[in-house]
């Protein structure tokens, strides 16, 4: 069984779109979010798959979800027969944390032929042995320092450094103000992750935000040597469900 995000009570949050960020950024995908986080961003623009009723981990709105609307659980099989139906060749796996559903996962990936998979996770949890096979490309988002997370829980030098090794893995830094260049140059030295697979993406969750950090983001990429990716999503549909 899997626990999903709902678009609206009773509804997975499974759909279509373009991708929004990253190496696969405007390619037609199908997406499943699913629910639940080991992680607590403060900024976190998708805070309805963790901060139920009771959570009261920090986040800049300090709302709290209620479960039993914006979170369903169904069966891999059922899971599959909403992503076939969708008619695209590859599928984006997105939450909460993705991997804290590894096996649930793994089988769900077995019933999708012909489907390339690519998983976005925080990067903290290690991918389930029979699923990591079955993955075409991983997203890892390390959270750094103005996320609000605990750095030895969201920063594990074991993790990372096992990322940084894993062929299929791209790295997607949040970057909310100049100095977090620095937290992520200091990463990637530290576990020898390639530039070439690390994107900087400014924090945001509307297109005059997310316009105003790239004016100056984008300067220090090229400076750094690193990629730059936006948030097309964002432009396209606003911060909504289901995008």
């Amino acid at each position: 069984m899997l626990t999903l995000a709902t678009t609206t009570p009773g509804e997975p949050e499974i759909f279509a779109s373009l991708q929004g960020e990253g190496p696969s950024m405007g390619r037609p995908c199908a997406f499943v979010r699913l629910s639940r986080c080991n992680l607590a961003c403060v900024w976190c623009d998708t805070a309805y798959t963790w901060r139920f009723e009771g959570d009261n981990r920090p986040h800049r709105e300090a709302r709290a979800f209620d479960r039993k609307a914006n979170q369903l659980v169904l069966d891999e099989a059922d899971v599959a027969a909403r992503i076939m139906a969708l008619g695209q060749d590859r599928l984006v796996i997105t939450g909460g944390e993705p991997l804290l559903q590894g096996a649930a996962l793994a089988r769900l990936v077995a019933l999708l032929p012909g489907v390339s998979v690519e998983i976005e996770t925080n990067g903290s949890v290690e991918p389930h042995a029979a699923l990591a096979p079955l993955v075409a490309q991983y997203n890892v988002s390390p959270k750094l320092e103005h996320s609000g997370n605990d750095p030895a829980i969201a920063l594990n030098p074991e993790r990372l450094s096992a990322w940084a090794n894993e062929p299929k893995a791209w790295f997607k830094f949040v970057i909310q103000r100049p100095e977090d260049i620095a937290e992520v140059l200091g990463l990637v030295e530290a576990h020898g992750i390639d530039r070439n697979r690390v994107y900087l993406m400014p924090e945001g969750t509307d297109s005059a935000g997310l316009r105003e950090r790239e004016r100056w983001l984008a300067p220090l990429a090229l400076e750094h040597g690193l990629r730059l990716t936006d948030r097309l999503h964002i432009h396209l549909y606003g911060d909504t469900r289901g995008t």
